[in-house]
């Protein structure tokens, strides 16, 4: 017997969803459905208060660096009925990435949407404190971007840590 959440069938949930939200779905596998950029809100929103979906807890939001797109990955669930849905918005502009922020539908994303903006420099409109959490404001790159070592002229292997003059007191 399986145990925790069952995963439900992305073209499954694509095909309630394109019903639902018109134009929203934009590819479905077996595991996730992919959406429209910006129709997140309506899309989250939808699958939020669907008694069917009913997909109440934004269990993690992430995103990937594909070196030519960006995904933004959410991960809900439904404690209630004990499934998961995985859905993916796919950005293609790599330089000025932005999505709509999913704070309206789901608080938990404060956080996560941060934390993506801060490591991958994926904006989120509409987010209400869209600011940097680990790395300063004015911080020149995105370390989880696949190019970051090309952009920050840093290599592996770093002799000191940058504003170090190199010397060890002893």
């Amino acid at each position: 017997m399986p145990r925790g959440p069952r995963q439900l069938d992305g073209h499954e949930v694509a095909r309630l969803l394109s019903a639902a939200v018109p134009g929203a779905v934009t590819v479905a596998t077996d595991e996730w459905v992919e959406i429209q950029p910006g129709r997140v809100v309506d899309v989250m929103r939808w699958l939020h208060d669907d008694a069917e979906m009913d997909a109440a807890q934004l269990s993690n939001l992430c995103g990937v660096d594909r070196y030519d797109h960006f995904e933004i990955v959410y991960h809900l669930q439904s404690l209630d009925q004990n499934h998961q849905i995985v859905v993916k918005a796919r950005l293609t502009d790599h330089e000025a990435a932005s999505v709509q922020s999913c704070f309206p539908v789901y608080t938990g994303a404060l956080l996560q949407e941060r934390e993506v903006y801060d490591l991958m420099g994926i904006h989120f409109d509409g987010h209400p404190d869209l600011r940097r959490m680990f790395l300063w404001e004015g911080y020149p790159a995105f370390p989880l971007r696949k190019d970051f070592l090309q952009i920050v002229d840093h290599h592996p292997g770093l002799p000191h840590f940058p504003f170090e003059t190199g010397k060890q007191e002893r």
